[in-house]
């Protein structure tokens, strides 16, 4: 049977009036601080009412994610989602493309925190916005804030057309625009906000153009929301005179409520004590049914902070509304997400500039930047070399993963020179050795070799170079590919597990080189199988080797 109460329409309440007083100099200076001077609760109201003229909408989508969620294979709770599958295509699509674009990228400096960090004296985001942004009006520099470089963002030369034949040449067979990130503003057209892509700076539906070009180029599209950290996102502006105090704003900043971060582990929120609202998840949850009924999207991405406590409840919600929802409409959607926000079978599990030291018999996904920086687009960036992120994803693939690579454009919509060269170079590989890496399974190990990699989050960089020494495997039904991470000087590559000593090695009737016709001299001994490479062997980065074995 049932929950007689999911029967009673989605309801998004206001805060029952305060018995107390605003403070008196909030209310003669919209500016004032209000970090200790209004509590939680008159925060939130003052959000949910900058809100409000959106109630009907919003009581619309939630009463369709109750419906959907509860009709459909899986039902919202954790013994069905536990049952979910994921998709075949992306099992066998490997690699992604991921993109931080929003009006953070208009003063290029930091990273995608800088609207947070800009409303912390001392912080290079608060200098520089002071020094670039806010003094050029001296008349009230502390009323300027975020939402005056809204219109700096013009996204004046985006093509979305030439971004997915961009995506397509580099390989990637997934992509997925950040729709919304901490910083409030919607890329994308929601009819739940004022601060949209639409209404402001651009004025264009820039995610509908790429989800269109992203699909007539025959890539999957899919979408990723951050919208759960916006809650605590501009507290800093509290403790200050800001913008972030005037209720006026209270639409784009949010409730900004004080984050009491938990300690250690940044991804780790059992300990995190962060006031938050059934109002605001509730609005979490419409605006993410919105996304899926809008954009249909194959992948929805989720920032770390929806496995905080407060959100457990609506999480369950979406994910049963989104899984019904997609098989509905005749595909099967994923949801990527981190640590402990769903549980570990019921969607694939991301690891933020991570990797494994093993296989994992569930796929996962590592998603990274190629900038060493940042998400977003910021000047005199440094990045990671082709070298690096291809090796990273062969070695990914090996162990059951896939890579989601991120990239942050400039604000006009332009990609940086850097970025397009890195994807054209990891493209060209993968035309030559992608059939050693799409539609791939782990074999019975991952590789040899001396270099290993640090599992978990954030040790991407960690990694030591990878030496002639090091293979990665893969396969493909009966088929075998070695893929040597670095070219030996002697042109020999000697891959041991794959000698016959304790007779448990796999016999060889052919070994190929991908991308070259030449016939290879090798021999299988006791010690290991032995390859001459030819003298036109393209192992720049890495290079494939496919073993057929002997039907003897």
């Amino acid at each position: 049977m049932r929950n007689p109460a999911r029967l009673l329409p989605a309801i998004f309440l206001l805060a029952a009036p305060l018995a107390f007083a605003q403070a008196p100099s909030a209310a003669s200076d919209p500016l004032a601080p209000t970090l200790g001077v209004k509590s939680p609760e008159q925060i939130d109201q003052e959000w949910q009412k900058s809100v409000a003229k959106y109630d009907a909408e919003r009581n619309r989508l939630l009463t369709e994610a109750d419906r959907q969620a509860n009709d459909g294979p899986i039902r919202p709770d954790w013994g069905s989602l536990m049952k979910y599958e994921q998709p075949q295509w992306y099992k066998d699509a490997k690699f992604g493309i991921f993109i931080h674009w929003g009006v953070y990228s208009v003063p290029a400096a930091q990273n995608e925190w800088y609207p947070r960090n800009m409303y912390h004296p001392g912080d290079g985001a608060y200098k520089n916005f002071h020094e670039h942004f806010a003094e050029q009006n001296s008349a009230d520099a502390e009323a300027k804030g975020y939402k005056d470089l809204i219109p700096l963002f013009r996204a004046e030369h985006f093509d979305a057309t030439a971004w997915a034949q961009l995506f397509k040449d580099s390989g990637a067979q997934y992509v997925v625009p950040v729709a919304e990130h901490h910083d409030g503003f919607s890329m994308y057209d929601s009819g739940l906000s004022d601060w949209t892509v639409v209404k402001m700076g651009p004025k264009r539906d820039t995610l509908a153009e790429l989800s269109t070009a992203i699909r007539k180029a025959g890539l999957h599209f899919g979408l990723s929301s951050h919208r759960a950290e916006h809650n605590f996102f501009y507290d800093g502006g509290r403790a200050i005179r800001s913008d972030v105090n005037d209720p006026k704003y209270a639409s784009l900043y949010g409730p900004a409520h004080q984050w009491f971060e938990a300690p250690g582990d940044a991804h780790g929120l059992d300990n995190d004590w962060t006031w938050v609202s059934e109002a605001w998840t509730r609005d979490w949850l419409a605006r993410d049914t919105e996304l899926v009924e809008k954009y249909k999207p194959e992948v929805v991405y989720f920032d770390w902070w929806i496995g905080h406590p407060d959100f457990r409840r609506a999480v369950t919600e979406f994910a049963a509304f989104y899984y019904n929802y997609a098989a509905a409409h005749g595909y099967t959607g994923v949801i990527d997400f981190k640590d402990y926000s769903l549980n570990w079978k019921s969607g694939t599990r991301d690891f933020e500039r991570g990797q494994q030291d093993h296989i994992i018999a569930d796929h996962w996904q590592t998603d990274t930047s190629i900038s060493n920086a940042s998400w977003g687009y910021v000047e005199h960036d440094t990045f990671k070399t082709p070298e690096f992120l291809i090796r990273q994803l062969v070695d990914i693939v090996s162990k059951n993963g896939n890579l989601l690579l991120n990239f942050g454009p400039r604000p006009d919509g332009t990609v940086p020179d850097e970025v397009r060269a890195t994807l054209l170079q990891m493209g060209a590989w993968l035309k030559v050795n992608g059939e050693a890496i799409y539609a791939t399974t782990p074999w019975k190990i991952y590789g040899e070799g001396p270099t290993k990699v640090a599992a978990g989050a954030f040790h991407d960089t960690d990694t030591k170079p990878y030496t002639a020494e090091d293979f990665r495997f893969t396969q493909k039904g009966t088929t075998l590919y070695a893929i040597g991470m670095a070219c030996p000087s002697d042109s020999k590559a000697r891959i041991h597990t794959l000698g016959t000593r304790d007779g448990s090695s796999m016999p060889l009737a052919a070994v190929e080189l991908l991308g070259s016709h030449s016939k290879l001299e090798w021999t299988q001994t006791a010690d290991a199988l032995e390859v001459t490479l030819p003298a036109d062997a393209a192992c720049k980065h890495a290079y494939a080797l496919k073993l057929t074995p002997s039907t003897k």
